[in-house]
């Protein structure tokens, strides 16, 4: 039988060559983004896509400085902006501001509850997710700041859709992705020509997987918000999936709630995320975990693609991220 064997003295023996490259490329990426566009900027959830693309902003434009609360001096030439449903994690929006905080940097946040206000959306309820709705305040943010590039963490390995995106992704002057006209990548050069109106989507990560996230994490020691290890938290078991308990996910009629160890693979609006049972409690051992999944990320633990296979391409037409 063999022995149990701990992921730490194995994690350090993988050649990182792979993540040099993809980090060099992304870099590229980054500063191509810069001199191309007079208004861009970099959406900032507080995820850990978005946290390694900030990483990598840092790295591309500031200078390394151990004194600093974040350990880089500088600005970035671009502000970061996030999509505030009002239904996010609270742990993601203190993480968030911190960061923010730490670097000195301009957070730009539209709130979904102001395009509610403003009769621009909608709910049919009001215990509705507000997922898909974060289209609509992101376009309206777009218009607002005139921006003319939006980085995000985006990778291709997450869902069948995103596969499809170019790492230059166009979008027109309605704010839609439309498949079929993407523009080639060929050589390494970018198409970056825009109309009034329309605007690009920039992924610097496209060829990450979650696995070459979680080593870059480990590797770059990136602060995370804590809900990406290990904690116990009150769920319910629906439809294959651990709902979290929270004031807009009580539990339905004949769920029972209980308190389960678990982490998140990715967060989100809180109708629709969910953990996974995991002891994982650092990034070198949701590393050794990464490696035996076979669900993504998305597949495993976000409600709103399991509607239809086709659920992410019809959303990113409209403008989704």
């Amino acid at each position: 039988m063999n022995a149990a064997v701990k992921p730490e003295p194995m994690i350090a023996d993988v050649d990182h060559a792979h993540l040099d490259a993809l980090e060099e490329e992304a870099i590229f990426i980054l500063r191509e983004v810069a001199a191309s566009f007079e208004r861009p900027a970099l959406l900032f959830s507080g995820g850990k896509d978005s946290c390694v693309v900030l990483r990598l902003a840092e790295k591309a434009f500031k200078m390394k400085n151990a004194a600093h609360p974040s350990g880089y001096s500088g600005s970035l030439p671009f502000p970061l902006v996030h999509i505030d449903t009002g239904h996010n994690f609270p742990e993601v929006i203190t993480f968030r501001d911190q960061r923010v905080a730490d670097m000195g940097e301009r957070l730009v946040v539209g709130h979904l509850e102001d395009s509610m206000a403003r009769g621009t959306i909608r709910l049919s309820h009001p215990l509705e997710s507000r997922n898909g709705h974060q289209t609509v305040t992101l376009l309206e943010t777009i218009e607002e700041h005139k921006f003319d590039a939006l980085i995000g963490g985006a990778r291709r390995d997450e869902e069948k859709a995103r596969a499809k995106e170019r790492i230059f992704s166009h979008r027109d002057s309605f704010g839609q992705w439309q498949p079929k006209e993407q523009r080639p990548e060929l050589w390494t050069l970018f198409n970056t020509r825009i109309r009034p109106g329309e605007h690009f989507r920039c992924f610097p990560i496209s060829n990450w997987t979650e696995l070459d996230v979680w080593l870059y994490i480990a590797r770059e020691n990136i602060p995370l918000p804590p809900m990406y290890y290990a904690h116990d938290r009150q769920v319910m078991r629906r439809k294959g999936l651990l709902v979290p308990l929270t004031d807009v996910t009580p539990p339905l009629e004949g769920e029972t709630v209980e308190t389960v160890q678990v982490r998140f693979r990715t967060v989100g609006d809180m109708t629709c995320t969910c953990p996974v049972e995991s002891p994982a409690a650092n990034a070198t051992e949701v590393v050794a975990e990464t490696l035996t999944v076979t669900v993504s990320e998305r597949g495993a633990t976000r409600m709103d693609d399991r509607t239809s296979e086709a659920s992410m391409e019809k959303r990113k037409k409209e403008g989704y991220f």
